[in-house]
């Protein structure tokens, strides 16, 4: 608008010497658990195989029954400073999944202290179900009866209670097979919830091609997404969402097919995959560090990643992620020169102010 349409009472920021992006968006989370893996991480260190971490009470389901045991106040006590973290780096707007509850009560529970965490931080929270994120001990051996209880059970009261927008599979060798996944996802449309998917992060199911056919958000990991896979992505709307963290945590060596995604000009989102197992990371400067450093990602490129095309993984390409007439009013202030600064330097706050819709939260 017009300068003298501004409100007499209107704080002015000095942008002197700044450089001023989108308020940064993490499109991939886990922030709400209880609970903590570092004796894990100590094991997997000195060899110790993962399986035998589990069988031993280790693994993804030490974290549910931590989760399972914390109450919702506790959840957003526990969160509140992963979420710190992130704001610190010059974060607006997080997504946060479910997934380590799997039954309905505890899966409610955490969506609500994920909702809840805006009541505590001027940040935008979107909330995804993943209760087909792992197989809960109570249906061993039953996977398909699980999945007809998140299709008939749980996927229907989130929809009702408005508490997720979206629904995630973990679709891997190791979780839920791509039948599962499409059946998760006809009852998440049935329910007007958008859907995306874990895929591809460890073998080449097809979860991803999937995925965009149905109109998915975002396909996230995709280490090894092939071709075919690529351009179903191409054919779509569905972003490529690449989690650095991740990879470099559990010393991969499968690295996305970058050199595809940018021939059929995929669009491609960065996030931290905060999470106890796999990506302990609460700073979104770091994966695109990460990004650049170990998928040869452009400075440019990683800053698309965190503001434009997350904001399309998550549903919101025409309001979010960009400063445009039209859009949310969602800033980082930087005190740095250059762009590539964001990617560049990892540890030094380099934030000046943060704004949410318009609204000043934070200046240095």
């Amino acid at each position: 608008g017009q300068h003298i349409d501004l409100p007499s009472d209107a704080h002015p920021i000095s942008c002197a010497g700044k450089l001023v992006t989108p308020g940064l968006i993490d499109c991939h989370t886990h922030l709400v658990y209880a609970g903590s893996r570092a004796n894990e991480f100590e094991l997997r260190l000195q060899g110790v195989p993962y399986q035998t971490i589990a069988a031993q009470g280790g693994g993804i389901l030490s974290t549910v029954n931590a989760t399972r045991k914390a109450s919702e106040e506790a959840l957003i006590e526990l969160a509140l400073p992963r979420l710190d973290g992130l704001l610190r780096s010059g974060v607006t707007s997080v997504e946060v999944k479910s997934g380590y509850g799997l039954t309905l009560k505890d899966e409610l529970k955490m969506l609500r202290a994920a909702k809840a965490l805006e009541q505590h931080r001027r940040v935008k929270i979107t909330t995804t179900l993943l209760a087909a994120h792992a197989l809960p001990p109570e249906f061993q051996g039953r996977s398909d009866d699980y999945i007809a209880h998140i299709c008939q059970e749980i996927i229907p009261r989130v929809a009702e209670e408005q508490l997720a927008t979206s629904v995630d599979v973990f679709c891997e060798s190791i979780g839920f097979s791509v039948a599962q996944t499409e059946r998760v996802f006809h009852a998440a449309q049935a329910h007007g919830l958008q859907i995306k998917g874990h895929t591809e992060q460890l073998s080449n199911l097809g979860g991803s091609a999937l995925t965009a056919r149905m109109g998915g958000l975002s396909v996230d990991h995709i280490e090894y997404l092939d071709e075919a896979g690529v351009k179903a992505l191409a054919q779509s709307s569905t972003v490529a969402t690449l989690l650095p963290g991740a990879f470099y945590f559990l010393r991969e060596t499968q690295k996305p097919p970058i050199k595809w995604l940018r021939q059929y000009r995929v669009p491609m989102a960065i996030s931290t995959d905060l999470n106890p197992g796999t990506s302990p990371f609460a700073d979104l400067s770091l994966m695109m560090n990460m990004g650049c450093t170990l998928f040869d990602l452009t400075p440019e490129e990683t800053l698309r990643g965190v503001t434009c095309h997350a904001a399309q993984a998550l549903g919101y390409p025409a309001n979010r992620g960009q400063i445009a007439e039209g859009y949310d009013a969602d800033l980082a202030i930087w005190n740095i020169e250059h762009p590539a600064e964001l990617s560049y330097q990892v540890g030094v706050s380099r934030l000046h102010a943060r704004m949410v819709n318009g609204e000043l939260s934070y200046e240095s």
